[in-house]
């Protein structure tokens, strides 16, 4: 059997999430505001103030920057879906911050994190992947530099009481694979990397083994025959020393992302959604460092759990 490559992890969630905007038209007009009006907005308002940052602060500029191009790109993604839908305009205003500069930036950051992921359990599937990235990308900013976060730990991942419905076993598969391979990616890594990061590298491993070990359990009480690991995975590039280490470990982050918003576009179960979204936030933050580590940029992906992530 040959080693199975991040494409052939990734396929059959990317295929899924393809079909789902076009699931996501076939719900009816609701004379309710759209939610995800305010979220647009509020991105807005965002990418204005870190713009003034980037301005005024030589210092801040490339952090203030950056800040600004996600939350563009957040206000893009989340006004096209509003505009898909074109219900009524919401009354409620962005929240403006009540200090100036980074501390206002990692104010704003934080309340846009925390009013992305309060919706994301009531929404349609579709848009509830796409909060939930939102979720994710902000979740990313506040690892980047040193001011704009450290911001909330998702908390560890556990299976929920309840049994998952049936179909959500496919994407939990989906899920399980990509956990399956970031632990094999953890091991490999851990002969490259210096001892500054034997404990990022222990910290990451025991994250993904709590969420296999979660998507085993619930596979299982599903009455569904849990995948096992492959012998072996296919990195996207060779690893040859610390600094494609790193970027593999990032790559596996994104990758974890995204089987998890596969998951949150395929069920509408409190419970499981709560499971994923905490893995997709987990994985945004873990992945951020690991791309700062390896010198990339932009140090946070905007949409963490984006097929093309």
């Amino acid at each position: 059997m040959r080693p199975r490559t991040r494409r052939d992890v990734l396929r059959a969630s990317a295929l899924a999430a393809l079909a789902v905007p076009l699931a996501a038209c076939q719900t009816g007009y609701s004379d309710e505001p759209d939610p995800l009006a305010l979220l647009a907005e509020q991105a807005r308002a965002d990418a204005a103030a870190a713009d003034a940052v980037a301005a005024s602060s030589s210092a801040d500029a490339a952090v203030a920057r950056e800040y600004s191009a996600a939350r563009t790109a957040h206000a893009r993604a989340l006004q096209s879906e509003v505009d898909r839908l074109n219900r009524p305009k919401s009354t409620a205003q962005p929240v403006v911050a009540a200090q100036q500069g980074m501390a206002g930036l990692k104010q704003r950051l934080a309340t846009a994190r925390a009013q992305a992921e309060a919706l994301v359990g009531g929404l349609p599937r579709y848009r509830a992947g796409l909060v939930a990235a939102v979720a994710g990308g902000c979740a990313g900013l506040q690892q980047v530099g040193s001011n704009l976060g450290p911001g909330t730990d998702p908390g560890q991942v556990s299976a929920p009481s309840s049994a998952v419905p049936p179909e959500s076993a496919g994407p939990l598969q989906q899920a399980l694979s990509a956990e399956h391979a970031a632990l094999w990616i953890y091991g490999l890594v851990s002969a490259f990397l210096p001892d500054a990061y034997t404990a990022g590298v222990a910290e990451g491993t025991a994250e993904h083994q709590d969420r296999r070990d979660a998507c085993v359990r619930m596979l299982t009480a599903a009455g569904v025959e849990p995948e096992v690991a492959e012998p072996a995975y296919i990195t996207p590039k060779p690893v040859t020393d610390a600094t494609s280490a790193k970027s593999v470990v990032a790559t596996a982050e994104a990758d974890a992302a995204t089987a998890w918003r596969g998951v949150l576009e395929q069920t509408d179960d409190a419970a499981l959604r709560a499971v994923a979204l905490k893995a997709l936030l987990a994985s945004a933050r873990r992945g951020t460092r690991w791309r700062e580590a390896a010198g990339e940029h932009p140090v946070a992906i905007v949409l963490p759990g984006s097929a093309q992530s």
